[in-house]
């Protein structure tokens, strides 16, 4: 999720022999093969994402201690901020020296490896049958559950209700017709309809939602779709409304935090957003708006965007009993849904649907959650096709969608 759900906070520099010294017993990922053959490790090491500054590190201390005192282990905590954990967990894993647990937005080019544990092997079955379907679906490789989820976030439709109000708009959009309709309204009290950003931040985050709501996807059976029909009628639909200057200018350079900037100024009428938007405008309390599942092009059931991130657990000898009693703590409904609660962010399991349904403000999301629909995590490829569409999808606005997609798909094909 990283920085696709909250602008992170730069922590102090990491201590490589403090990472490099907490690995249990002392072996690396080479060393696959779990609990055979070791001794037993006593001390594991988590690396964690920093989701917020004043939360993440004082709940895995916090954890740390509980973990000890119940099972015994010691738990290392490094907390690192979402701008460096990427270069930082590359680094240790080529180096042979993972940290056990690893709190990162893709987990599929390390379970291609073979450098992680399955379900079957750490995760509790009671723990497995509480996260949501589409979850375990999303963190499945080659048929092995090797993404266990931390937290998730999912995307709804933000529309300010002063801005609906002044344009005679009743109701939020259901199909793509109304919402086209309505940012035509919009614009004619002098606002901007529909904030679009399709810029390098987080442009296939924007598009997933637009094309699973017209029947699409990244890929089908199986084979990247990127350029399917769906996809080039949902881009042409994009180019549409910016043609016709329905969206801010230039949505092609335009960042989703930039795309959330223009509703916070109140001269924006719908942005798609999520929770954590949500805490900034209550906090904020100068825009009033309300949030609705995203519109479907022919008015079916929304199918909202999810993302979330995982707790991958690599193979050291040793250290699977300690690793196992981590997800056993973890996912216990007390730790689990304390963290996801004070982060912002929502639930990944059936009874933190159930725990959740205590914020009312949360409910749209909490409705359409288990019919979520994720970017292909489980490719290990993505993160490269990503990058690719995060630089060049935009363009489809400005010149022609097909070629755009089309182009996209050919990267798709050869591998990223």
């Amino acid at each position: 999720m990283g920085k696709s759900t909250r602008a992170a906070v730069a922590v102090g520099a990491l201590v490589p022999a403090l990472l490099l010294g907490a690995c249990g017993g002392g072996s690396g990922a080479g060393d696959a093969g779990g609990d055979s053959g070791g001794d037993k490790a006593t001390t594991i090491t988590l690396m964690a994402a920093e989701y917020s500054k004043d939360n993440t590190k004082a709940f895995w201390d916090a954890f740390a201690k509980e973990y000890k005192s119940k099972y015994g282990y010691t738990l290392n905590v490094n907390v690192v901020s979402w701008d460096n954990i990427d270069q930082q967990s590359s680094t240790m894993i080529q180096n042979n020296q993972p940290p056990d647990i690893l709190n990162l937005n893709a987990y599929a080019s390390y379970a291609k490896d073979g450098l992680l544990y399955g379900s079957d092997e750490v995760l509790p079955s009671e723990v497995k049958s509480d996260i949501l379907p589409t979850f375990v679906k999303y963190g499945t490789y080659d048929g092995t559950f090797y993404g266990f989820p931390d937290l998730s976030s999912a995307r709804a439709l933000f529309y300010n209700t002063d801005l609906f109000a002044k344009a005679g708009i009743s109701a939020p959009p259901k199909t793509w017709a109304e919402l086209e309709a309505d940012a035509q309204k919009v614009k004619a009290t002098g606002n901007t309809g529909y904030a679009l950003p399709l810029g390098p931040e987080e442009s296939q985050g924007e598009f997933s939602m637009w094309l699973f709501n017209n029947g699409g996807d990244w890929k089908t059976d199986g084979k990247w779709s990127i350029n399917s029909d769906k996809s080039v009628e949902t881009l042409t639909f994009l180019k549409k409304m910016t043609d016709a200057g329905l969206t801010q200018s230039n949505p092609a350079r335009t960042n989703r935090a930039d795309a959330f900037d223009l509703f916070k100024s109140g001269k924006v009428g719908m942005v798609v957003g999520f929770s954590p938007l949500a805490g900034e405008l209550d906090k904020d309390g100068t825009v009033k708006y309300a949030v609705a599942p995203f519109p479907t092009n022919d008015g079916s059931e929304s199918k909202p965007l999810g993302v979330t991130d995982y707790l991958m657990a690599f193979k050291k000898k040793g250290n699977q009993d300690a690793v196992k009693a981590f997800y056993e703590l973890y996912y216990s409904k007390d730790q689990i849904n304390t963290f996801i609660e004070k982060e912002g962010f929502l639930p990944v399991t059936t009874s933190g649907v159930e725990f959740f349904q205590k914020d009312d403000k949360l409910k749209v999301y909490l409705d359409t959650l288990p019919n979520a629909r994720l970017t292909p995590t489980d490719d290990p490829t993505w993160d490269k096709v990503k990058l690719a569409v995060q630089q060049n999808l935009g363009g489809g606005v400005t010149g022609d969608p097909k070629a755009t997609l089309d182009k996209l798909q050919q990267t798709a094909e050869s591998g990223g």
